[in-house]
């Protein structure tokens, strides 16, 4: 489904990055998606392979290991891969976005040594803890306690779906020192994965996104120095909020993708397919659908390129970021059912693969907030701008 409309202006390097990563996802990713999703494992040959071509460090400069490209460059990764198997492409992002990103941003020279070459190249995953089981959309709500003592902080609390937790090695999480002071009494920090007091367990069955692994963080006593705090204190709302700005593209990018390879699919079986005499594309009911998508999906291109832009060019994105992350995800929840609906009684079988990108989109209308979350977010912006 290539047009010229779909370059959007990009770059000669982005697009040899969209064209080597689209190559691999078909080649490398797309075979093992089926599995990933039925046995509910991570497809650790893909993320081999993601790694060898530099992806978990695409956006971070060379000082710490990464590729040094841009943002953009990095969401294009997250399309392609997501257009076969969108369980790649959210252990991607949730490693690239949550887990590394704050470091990156935030994080000390002495923390920036310790963890980015590590996760730059792969070596091992990063995840990122902010929902609880109280505290979801309400992230300011964090009920797990940071205690100073010394030196360090005694960590007691519970987080849950957390992205790449039986993989990773870091995690980024979000604590609260005092509730006195509402958000202003909340830390950013980063821990290890054998860090006393700290223990991982399994997460609940899903829905979708199957082929990617969520846990829940169990914190017991949990010791965490003090020096593993990210930015200044009294600013860890401020610090994770500005990591869920950036994550809202990439999920933006997951949509997108998502619906982009729904697409794929319904076009090509609409034109192989024949009823009444000739293929089903022929049919003008389904012709239209194809239209809508086409066009949707083109709305959506524009919104997450556009965020990510903003993002590399250091301007304010927020709010185009909220856009990007809703349309989008909503765009893949209308063409992943559109799909099954050209596919008919085929599409919801699992021997096609609509059926499983029907239930990954769903994920992207709820995680890094929901869609009735980013629409506060958008309208307080127009009011704002208006008043």
């Amino acid at each position: 489904m290539d047009n010229i409309l779909t370059n959007l202006d990009l770059s000669d390097e982005q697009e040899m990055i969209r064209e080597t990563v689209r190559r691999f996802a078909l080649e490398v990713v797309a075979p093992g998606a089926a599995a990933a999703d039925e046995h509910k494992q991570l497809n650790m040959e893909a993320w081999q392979g993601m790694c060898e071509l530099g992806l978990p460090g695409l956006p971070f400069s060379e000082e710490w290991g990464g590729v040094g490209l841009d943002n953009l460059s990095y969401i294009l990764a997250v399309e392609e891969l997501s257009r076969v198997c969108a369980s790649t492409g959210l252990t991607l992002a949730a490693h690239v976005s949550l887990g590394t990103w704050p470091i990156y941003a935030f994080g000390s020279e002495a923390l920036k040594k310790r963890y980015l070459p590590g996760l730059c190249s792969g070596e091992f995953m990063g995840a990122y803890g902010l929902t609880e089981p109280g505290a979801g959309s309400d992230s300011a709500g964090t009920t797990t306690t940071a205690v100073l003592d010394g030196d360090h902080y005694l960590i007691n609390g519970a987080k849950c779906f957390i992205t790449n937790g039986n993989h990773a090695k870091s995690f980024v999480i979000t604590v609260q020192t005092d509730k006195t002071l509402g958000a202003k009494g909340i830390l950013a920090m980063v821990i290890d994965r054998d860090q006393p007091g700290f223990k991982i367990e399994s997460g609940e069955e899903k829905l979708g996104m199957r082929g990617s692994d969520w846990v829940n963080l169990i914190f017991e006593d949990c010791r965490v120095p003090t020096d593993a705090v990210l930015g200044p204190e009294g600013e860890g709302f401020a610090t994770f909020m500005k990591t869920l700005e950036g994550g809202r593209i990439s999920i933006g990018a997951l949509g997108l993708g998502i619906a982009q390879g729904a697409l794929d699919q319904a076009a090509a079986y609409a034109l192989e397919r024949e009823q009444f005499g000739k293929p089903l594309a022929r049919h003008q009911a389904v012709a239209f659908k194809l239209a809508d998508m086409e066009t949707e999906i083109q709305a959506a291109r524009h919104l997450v390129y556009h965020a990510a832009r903003l993002k590399d060019a250091g301007r304010p994105y927020g709010t185009e970021a909220a856009m990007a992350k809703y349309f989008s995800s909503e765009v893949a929840m209308r063409c992943t059912y559109e799909a099954i609906q050209i596919f008919g009684g085929n599409g919801y079988s699992r021997e096609y693969p609509v059926e499983r990108m029907y239930r990954d989109a769903k994920l992207c209308t709820i995680g890094e907030g929901t869609s009735e979350v980013q629409k506060i977010i958008i309208s307080r912006d127009l009011l704002k701008r208006l008043s």
